[in-house]
């Protein structure tokens, strides 16, 4: 790992000297997924709580074109602040460092790095996937082939709503990345509880999955798996509520031309809007939930490792 363009916290950096766990988290969130002050709000908060589970959080950003593991709270705020830091994943990485910029890391981005600087597990809301009318505009997340040929575990609340779920799930079937559900055999989806569709798997205790990434680790293979942690059901918004507000946001997007890496943030900002509020008050609450999980699978997985 070069030092000159890789830069740990001094906590991540006592961290892999102790051998102790540690859980990646991106900072598209902080910088594009939800408005300030609850942005910055969110990210200290589920860093506590990866702290108070008895790991280390590691927040994954670019800042100058040097690759923060681990960032300040400084460093969190200012990009909580900021209207100019660039959303990068693996491709934007070397150019954002080449253009000694600031990058806010998507969960691609960040399963990259994390496992550049040793990390297994991260934490995130909900994971990019095929987008609605793929089949016409090829609008495929790179979360989804960073998963399948990097072997890092990301937990989250499932495939986002705004997705084509079932175009989603049969890409990681065919590129070999297993879909498990944390006491679950239905795939929650971000704000929904559940879905009509199944996971692969069903595990009830962070041990069990760190037992498959261990055998995963034994066997040489290359990708890494999805853990889908339903968002508490107290928090859970109806299915017809959320499709409604799809469906009205994409509409916007489409007389407004808005796609690509755009559309995913454009999206979420509508749906808050026309949800007054309940969106993103849901979306921090899965954002504690997941933090919560990936921290006792990082610890479980530390102890057999």
């Amino acid at each position: 790992m070069n030092n000159l363009i890789i830069q740990l916290s001094s906590e991540v950096e006592a961290g892999k000297k102790l051998g102790q766990p540690i859980v990646a988290l991106e900072t598209t969130i902080v910088s594009h997924g939800m408005p300030y002050p609850d942005n910055l709000n969110t990210a200290l908060e589920v860093e506590n709580i990866i702290r108070e589970e008895g790991a280390i959080p590691a927040t994954i950003g670019i800042m100058g074109g040097k690759i923060k593991i681990g960032m300040s709270k400084q460093e969190i705020e200012l990009f909580a602040k900021s209207s100019d830091v660039t959303k990068v994943s693996r491709r934007d990485v070397p150019i954002v460092m080449s253009n000694n910029a600031n990058g806010a890391t998507t969960v691609a981005g960040t399963i990259l790095l994390a496992k550049l600087a040793g990390i297994d597990v991260m934490a995130t809301g909900g994971i990019g996937g095929v987008h609605r009318n793929a089949e016409n505009t090829f609008d495929i997340s790179a979360d989804l082939q960073e998963l399948s040929k990097t072997d890092v575990t990301v937990v989250c609340a499932g495939p986002k709503s705004i997705l084509d779920i079932g175009l989603t799930l049969e890409y990681l079937e065919t590129m070999g990345v297993p879909i498990i559900g944390y006491n679950t055999n239905l795939l929650p989806t971000f704000y929904c509880h559940e879905s009509k569709f199944e996971v692969d798997f069903n595990y009830t205790k962070p041990s069990e999955i760190a037992k498959v990434m261990l055998n995963q680790k034994h066997l040489s293979l290359k990708g890494g798996m999805l853990v889908c942690n339903p968002i508490p059901k107290e928090f859970s918004i109806d299915s017809t509520i959320i499709e409604n507000s799809i469906n009205s946001s994409m509409e916007i997007a489409k007389k407004n031309n808005v796609k690509g890496k755009d559309l995913t943030p454009f999206l979420l900002q509508n749906i808050t809007s026309l949800t007054e509020g309940e969106t993103l008050k849901s979306n921090i609450k899965l954002m504690f939930n997941n933090a919560k999980l990936a921290a006792k699978i990082a610890i479980s997985f530390n102890e057999i490792i």
